[in-house]
């Protein structure tokens, strides 16, 4: 037997040994718990705002904003005239940075006003903005994508306070989720289409990124990654678009360590929120789906919850405009 033989076994075999290995981490996961039957269109954009203990996040396609309190177990929806990628509260109480179709606004929840802050896509077609987050210097990056899902004609954009934006990140098809390390070294990013999540090093002062590489790959089997979190253990947990589910890798070593069913087929983004940050909120979609995966999942498109054992970390807010 050759050398290439033999490596061609042992390949065989490390792939059906992790085949096995998530199965049973599968087979053992918890289900998560329908919390607000939302039934969005395109639920997206979690966010968990811990000073306030409430929840943001969006329907993209129905152009909404939702505040949900669970103390009080109510919700506000604001209509935002647009197709909405994301949201973030500020620093200022009752404000929020909200990626538009047609920009990045400041959006004051009592007023519902809404002020322009930049257009990084200004005279570009058919696109819209997608996921994005603060950094830790409070900075907001949101990427975007074609209407169409056109290869390579979005980007991942980085904003300041004052409205200043540079592109990061170009050539990007759908993009999706985004953390930071809490050591504040380092950033993962996640263009869906790739399957992969990549890890930057990250430079606080400056906001720049370098060094990108494959951290996490994602087998088309468990579905299509979207949005991300991270908990406190420095574990990506990520949103499964087509996969059912979120799940937790381990960035250093690109293991799947653990699975959460979800009762949707879609499953958009995560958050970890809760008193002590330690419920993972999760938003679905009701788009994208055959008629025997309604039937299945009739509350796809609803806000769900689960407690996986894991405290999360706070969220970063914009800085915004002094």
């Amino acid at each position: 037997m050759n050398a290439t033989s033999v490596l061609s076994i042992i390949l065989f075999l490390a792939t059906m040994i992790s085949c096995n290995s998530t199965k049973k981490i599968k087979q053992s996961a918890q289900t998560a718990a329908l919390v607000v039957d939302t039934r969005a269109q395109l639920g997206e954009g979690s966010f968990w705002d811990d000073r306030n203990n409430e929840l943001y996040y969006i329907d993209i396609e129905g152009k909404k904003l939702f505040i949900y309190n669970p103390s009080v177990n109510k919700q506000m929806s604001y209509d935002m005239g647009q197709r909405i990628g994301t949201v973030v509260p500020t620093e200022k109480q009752n404000e929020a940075i909200v990626a538009l179709q047609n920009g990045i606004y400041l959006f004051n929840t009592i007023t519902q006003k809404q002020t322009l802050l930049c257009s990084p896509e200004h005279g570009l077609n058919n696109m819209r903005f997608n996921d994005g987050k603060c950094d830790p210097a409070g900075r907001f990056w949101v990427g975007s994508m074609h209407l169409d899902q056109t290869e390579g004609a979005a980007s991942l954009y980085r904003i300041e306070s004052t409205g200043a934006f540079e592109k990061m990140i170009p050539n990007v098809t759908i993009s999706n989720g985004i953390v930071w390390s809490s050591d504040q070294t380092k950033m993962y990013y996640i263009d869906t289409p790739t399957g992969q999540v990549m890890a930057y090093d990250y430079d606080l002062e400056t906001g720049n990124i370098t060094n990108g590489q494959v951290a996490v790959k994602i087998s088309e089997d468990l579905g299509y990654p979207d949005g991300m979190t991270i908990d406190s253990k420095g574990r990506l947990w990520i949103a499964l678009w087509n996969g059912n589910g979120v799940g937790c890798w381990n960035p250093d070593n690109g293991k799947l360590i653990d699975f959460i069913q979800v009762p949707a087929h879609n499953v958009s983004s995560c958050t970890f929120g809760g008193d002590n940050l330690e419920k993972l909120y999760i938003t679905t979609a009701k788009v994208d789906m055959t008629s025997a995966e309604k039937a299945t999942f009739p509350h796809a498109g609803s806000l769900f919850v689960a407690t996986p054992g894991v405290k999360g970390v706070k969220g970063n807010y914009f800085k915004g405009r002094k």
